[in-house]
């Protein structure tokens, strides 16, 4: 049974909990005390643990709350509904992820621009091809979403573009009510990660969207950046800890939230958002963790994903 928490604010209790690995390995997760709200229509609660650092395994033990894992200690990848993986460009590979452990390894030839994605699929989805890695059934109102990613040392060119969102889609050809994009910029000087949040419908809930990607249908919400140049000089070569969170509006309402941390300080923040207008028949269904260059890597060069996490609650680094 998967447990759903409903909190106007969940307070967290300091302590440490000790997992054992399906390998036998034991990991101790220190704690922290925190404060969060989290909603949902299905579970009622009171305490929910946030951890304080991941683990390297730390899928062999999922919290409370967790839709999905991956730390790829285990090879999930058939659990996407897609894998892409241009001409071997995007692999799962021993000592790619956080201290030596098993990782994702995205490799960008010059003038690459899709070096791979992983498009993970939740909740009430508008037909069988979007295989659900939960029962399928329930409409997400609230996801939080986190990876990990370094970019080596000698990394250059910026935020290159696409690296994760998460959306609503509504019909089979992938039309998309909305879009929680986190992603960077085509310009070298671009070295942060931005919210760009956008909605397929009008704001009573009419869908105006008719494909994937109809930009001519989204209606942009306002781009907002973090603080954290994640791809510049001082920065590269490391493991940053990025999460993202969206909340869709009630209806009627414009109080939709996106927002995102990076190693658990907030970056950036955007409230009063009208995602959906009134349309209901879908939640948030998908999540894309993605290595896409609109324009191109300007080097041969690659970068890493490691621990990613889907949930109806912070999650934590």
């Amino acid at each position: 049974m998967r447990f759903l928490i409903s909190l106007a604010a969940a307070s967290v209790v300091a302590g440490a909990t000790g997992t054992i690995s399906s390998r036998g390995v034991v990991t101790t997760v220190p704690m922290r005390s925190a404060t969060f709200p989290a909603t949902s229509e299905w579970h009622s609660g009171t305490v929910v643990t946030l951890a304080a650092a991941a683990s390297v395994d730390e899928c062999a033990a999922p919290r409370r709350g967790w839709i999905w894992c991956d730390d790829f200690e285990q090879d999930r990848l058939s659990q996407y509904f897609e894998y892409d993986n241009p001409d071997g460009a995007f692999v799962r590979v021993k000592g790619a992820g956080r201290d030596g452990s098993y990782g994702m390894r995205a490799q960008f030839a010059r003038g690459q621009v899709s070096a791979g994605a992983l498009h993970l699929a939740m909740g009430r989805v508008p037909g069988r091809y979007f295989r659900t890695v939960d029962a399928g059934t329930a409409i997400y109102r609230e996801v939080y979403w986190r990876m990990y990613v370094r970019n080596p040392a000698r990394w250059v060119g910026g935020a290159g573009y696409k690296l994760t969102r998460a959306s609503s889609i509504v019909t089979s050809e992938w039309v998309e009510a909305m879009v929680a994009h986190l992603w960077g910029g085509d310009s070298p000087d671009t070295n942060a990660l931005q919210l760009d949040p956008v909605s397929g419908t009008d704001a009573l809930g009419n869908l105006q969207t008719t494909r994937y990607n109809d930009f001519a249908h989204f209606h942009w919400l306002g781009r907002k950046p973090g603080v954290t140049p994640l791809f510049d000089a001082s920065h590269v070569g490391q493991w940053y800890c990025v999460e993202a969170h969206a909340r869709l509006n009630d209806t009627g309402l414009s109080n939709g939230v996106f927002e995102f941390w990076i190693n658990d300080n907030l970056e950036a923040q955007e409230t009063g958002l009208n995602w959906l207008g009134g349309f209901g028949e879908y939640g948030i269904n998908t999540v894309f963790f993605e290595n896409y260059w609109n324009t191109g890597s300007p080097v041969a060069q690659e970068r890493y994903f490691d621990n990613l996490v889907v949930s109806v609650q912070r999650i934590g680094c």
